[in-house]
């Protein structure tokens, strides 16, 4: 049973196009080029031979086909033949010319009777005969065409709009979580947010609308992979940027952050004006801007201090809520700083996290010390080895942490594996002492 494509239905078609093209956000043009290809594609399939390059045009007033063959015009700087490979298997690296096909090429003398001006590597239209009938085995070749050429568009349609927006938030529905990966709705395309790039204790309903950091766009992929994530530095950078006009218009900005996500968070802004507030403005009236951003993250703390050009100034302001009592440079970026005695447990945080993102934060080794007690070491930084916290230097360390995690599963998993062979090998091994036990009674 064979499909008719003579005449086509162009009110049938215009809708069509229209349709799709409202649903996967591309334009009817390339939509009407992949029906063409398909056409061309089922014209190939039950009329001419595989290796021959067919061409479509539908005419959008009549809705008449028309078909050609495409060749190219070469001649032996072009082509090679048969006989120049002289049964040679492998070709030399400086060999690049393409073995000449009689169904793709036409030597220049012929291109030449069909057209007189014809240049070389220039290809020719031959026209086609009008075929109203394809086959089912042509029509399903056809179908595949169309939508494999629809899935590029639309890939590349995706690829365009996001590829300018990395480093930038963006607003998606919670669709689905697998293995702890979390599938984000975000309209035209798809998102996943890997367990490592999700802030830690935090959990995520279906449905659930929130923002996101787009971290990258991969196209590798068959369809272009949209990476995102909720515990980079920069995604609260951006938080505070859309909460907050004196960083979009350039009147303060946000130097440093470091950041651990879900518990706390330590950011360093500097004003560009004189009489600017820096940390007046990322906090807001009544703490209005700073709560804005929290709700977004939940239950994690952020600390604001001020930037400094110098060093103590910066590493004093660093430690707060802590007050400083003095702050001493010392050589390769080390720096001991002395704070009273009932401040010492709030400089140093639990578990030592505030010290520790004030290293982050500054790039200086901290050493906290009593000033009661200044000969005794309380908390030393240098053993974290801590770089300064940039806000990609600080993702970095994340990925290589996120890396060694990975790396460490894979080992057990393999180890598991290892066990269980050892454990089938060790059963059958007394299966068979059993039964050789039993043949010799």
């Amino acid at each position: 049973m064979g499909i008719f494509f003579k005449m086509l239905d162009l009110k049938a078609l215009n809708r069509a196009i229209e349709v799709i093209a409202n649903e996967r956000g591309i334009e009817p043009e390339a939509i009407l080029g992949a029906i063409e290809a398909a056409i061309a594609t089922a014209y190939r399939k039950e009329y001419r031979k595989k290796g021959e390059i067919i061409k479509c045009k539908i005419n959008t007033k009549t809705g008449a086909l028309k078909f050609w063959q495409v060749k190219t015009a070469a001649d032996e700087s072009l082509v090679r033949t048969k006989e120049e490979d002289g049964g040679q298997k492998e070709k030399s690296e400086e060999e690049s010319r393409p073995l000449y096909n009689p169904d793709c090429h036409l030597w220049l003398e012929e291109a030449k009777q069909i057209k007189s001006d014809v240049q070389l590597g220039e290809e020719l239209e031959l026209p086609l005969e009008e075929h109203d009938e394809f086959g089912r085995i042509a029509s399903q070749a056809a179908k595949q065409v169309i939508l494999q050429k629809i899935r590029e568009v639309e890939r590349e349609s995706v690829k365009k709009e996001y590829q300018g927006k990395e480093g930038e938030v963006i607003s998606g529905l919670v669709q689905r979580i697998e293995r702890g990966n979390v599938y984000v709705d975000l309209g035209r395309a798809t998102g996943i947010m890997f367990y490592s790039e999700a802030i830690p204790g935090e959990h995520y309903r279906i449905g659930e609308r929130l923002r996101f950091y787009l971290l990258a766009v991969q196209e590798e992929t068959k369809i272009p992979g949209l990476i995102l994530s909720r515990s980079h530095p920069k995604f609260i950078t951006k938080l505070f940027e859309m909460e907050v006009p004196e960083i979009h218009d350039g009147l303060v900005e946000i130097k440093a952050i470091a950041r651990e996500a879900g518990s706390r968070t330590k950011i360093a802004a500097a004003s560009k004006m004189e009489g600017v507030d820096p940390i007046g403005s990322l906090v807001g009236q009544r703490g209005t801007r700073v709560m804005a951003v929290n709700n977004e993250l939940g239950q994690e703390k952020i600390d604001i201090v001020e930037w400094s050009e110098e060093s103590e100034k910066f590493i004093a302001s660093s430690l707060s809520p802590a007050k400083v009592v003095s702050v001493e440079i010392l050589p390769r970026r080390e720096a001991k700083i002395l704070v009273p005695e009932d401040q010492l447990s709030l400089a140093i945080g639990r578990g030592g996290q505030n010290v520790r993102l004030a290293a982050k934060l500054t790039g200086w080794k901290i050493d906290v010390r009593s000033s009661s007690r200044p000969e005794v070491v309380q908390f030393d930084t240098k053993k974290l080895n801590i770089e300064n916290a940039t806000m990609e230097e600080a993702k970095k360390t994340e990925v290589e942490e996120a890396k060694v995690i990975k790396e460490e599963a894979e080992s057990e998993d393999e180890n598991k594996d290892g066990d269980k062979k050892e454990n089938k090998k060790i059963k059958k091994e007394k299966a068979n002492d059993g039964n050789a036990q039993k043949l010799a009674k």
